[in-house]
């Protein structure tokens, strides 16, 4: 059965604070889906609730059909947490903060030393694991803490803002390991769009504790910003008047602009070409693409509809 996480009819209230009201939002299947929204959004809030470290007011949170409030200990089972910034004991090596944590998580003895070989091997920091924590750089500390979330080998992994805090490369690398897991259900809360483009194959939006759409990327760039899609594409080479002639004139391409010899912006419409097909049909000319990327279209879907909740 594909793992799914769904929230049905959820609620949560801190007084006469409504953080979350009424979410309905059902994944399922493997694929990152990224979980935006402005700060006090409820993001983090809902995604204690699916974890179980805070309980709703009303409706059920499920991870793989179980209900979390129910019987926490079989939704989880399959299910890893890295909620907000948790920090490792200073004193601590990687390989022995992960040989408490699979005890904690009942990792049968005689797996523990290959399922830590294999997380820190994922997160490319096996050379580190008999060094003390308390010397790590800060992205060093995150790899080490997403390492922690594949110790049990989950189906569902539930990730809040994974790169706040790390410095450019840091991000990258992050973004590197999120981009690996992808025979799993990642749900991820980010407030940097262009990480979400690139790791994300959907997006749940949510403002005020409610849900105002979850869609794949390109449905909601197509349908809420401006009915257009911007990618940026970087080449080996030079572009020459007529390989920029020829991309111009790809069906759906509505604006073309030079950024240098060898980057150019294209905005084109969903309705007529799809990003994928796109990428096709420029990697088809042979001029030398190497990059292809979206830029502002989720930036602009996200303004547009955090705009008429305000």
């Amino acid at each position: 059965m594909a793992p799914s996480l769904e929230a049905v009819k959820v609620a949560k209230k801190f007084g006469t604070f409504t953080a979350v009201s009424d979410l309905n939002l059902k994944i399922q299947g493997t694929k990152c889906v990224g979980f935006l929204g402005p700060n006090g959004a409820g993001k983090t809030t809902t995604m204690k609730m699916f974890t179980g470290l805070i309980s709703a007011s009303s409706g059920s949170a499920l991870i793989n059909g179980v209900d979390v409030a129910k019987d926490k200990k079989a939704a989880l089972a399959s299910c890893a947490t890295l909620i907000e910034t948790p920090e490792i004991y200073p004193s601590l090596t990687p390989y022995e903060a992960m040989s408490m944590l699979c005890e904690i998580r009942g990792v049968p003895r005689e797996e523990r030393n290959k399922r830590i070989d294999d997380a820190l091997g994922r997160v490319k920091m096996q050379e580190w694991e008999r060094k003390k924590v308390g010397s790590f750089s800060k992205g060093m500390k995150q790899r080490v803490n997403v390492a922690s979330t594949l110790l049990s080998d989950p189906e569902v992994i539930i990730l809040d803002e994974p790169s706040t805090g790390l410095d450019p490369r840091g991000m990258s690398e992050v973004r590197d390991i999120v981009k690996s897991l992808g025979n799993r259900l990642v749900f991820m809360s980010s407030h940097l769009l262009a990480e979400v483009t690139e790791v994300c194959q959907e997006v749940a939006m949510i403002d005020h504790g409610k849900l105002l759409v979850y869609d794949t990327i390109e449905n909601i760039t197509s349908k809420f910003a401006g009915g257009s899609g911007e990618v940026q594409v970087a080449f080996a080479r030079p572009l020459d008047v007529t390989a920029g002639s020829a991309i111009s004139n790809i069906d759906g391409v509505t604006s073309f602009t030079r950024n240098g010899d060898r980057q150019i912006v294209l905005k084109f419409n969903p309705a007529v070409v799809s990003q994928e097909i796109l990428f096709h049909r420029i990697a088809a000319l042979k001029v030398g693409a190497l990059s292809f990327h979206s830029t502002s279209g989720l930036e602009d879907a996200y303004l547009s509809l955090i705009k008429e909740t305000l």
